[in-house]
């Protein structure tokens, strides 16, 4: 066996056992951080499979960001999870039916990929180029108007999601940049003649 097929294997059943145990984990902080776990397994598939472009950015963007974000969150949530446990139930049926959709896809990905390579879509790699730059060039050529699509996407969704949770209460205090940039020395300062030991009386 060589040393890439025993880094495989230990990567593999690394990224199977995490990936487990973020199901089957009682405590979500703990499921989060086997999370984490499968996510550095898997980027270390995908530098042994020459995409070493998607294994740092697995690393840093899903790992780093995403990841670390649904752990603060976590953290900082004050989350009932007895509640939640007793509610698990029923959704187990819909799990159940997106986990044999899930299986039957990678079932027939892998059955296509060992039957029929050539009936696969792959854009091959041009030589001379590594694997980050003749991704960029496939992606800002052949896909360009489809990543800037996507890109309109994500940025409708963000928008989206900030509408939905922006909610203007009417007892807080709130800058308004205009009226401040708007104020003059007239409006901005009152003399008061104040005499002497009487204070400043209270409106």
């Amino acid at each position: 066996m060589s040393v890439a097929t025993a880094f495989f294997y230990l990567f593999s059943i690394i990224t199977i056992a995490s990936a487990a145990m973020v199901i089957v984990g009682r405590n979500p902080v703990h499921s989060v951080l086997f999370l984490i776990l499968a996510f550095v397994s898997a980027a270390g598939l995908f530098v042994l499979t020459g995409a070493e472009f998607l294994a740092m950015l697995l690393v840093v963007v899903y790992v780093g960001a995403v990841m670390v974000l649904f752990l603060f969150v976590v953290m900082m949530l004050d989350v009932d999870f007895a509640q939640l446990q007793k509610t698990v139930g029923k959704y187990l049926p819909v799990g159940g039916l997106i986990t044999l959709v899930v299986l039957a896809e990678l079932v027939l990905v892998v059955g296509s990929w060992n039957v029929a390579p050539e009936s696969v879509l792959s854009t091959p790699t041009p030589a001379g180029l590594s694997n980050t730059a003749a991704l960029g060039q496939v992606l800002y050529t052949q896909y360009a108007y489809l990543f800037q699509a996507a890109g309109l996407v994500l940025l409708t969704a963000m928008i989206g999601a900030i509408v939905l949770t922006l909610h203007h209460r009417p007892n807080v205090k709130r800058q308004d940049i205009s009226a401040q940039n708007a104020r003059t020395r007239a409006t901005a300062i009152e003399n008061k003649h104040v005499p002497s030991r009487t204070g400043v009386p209270v409106p």
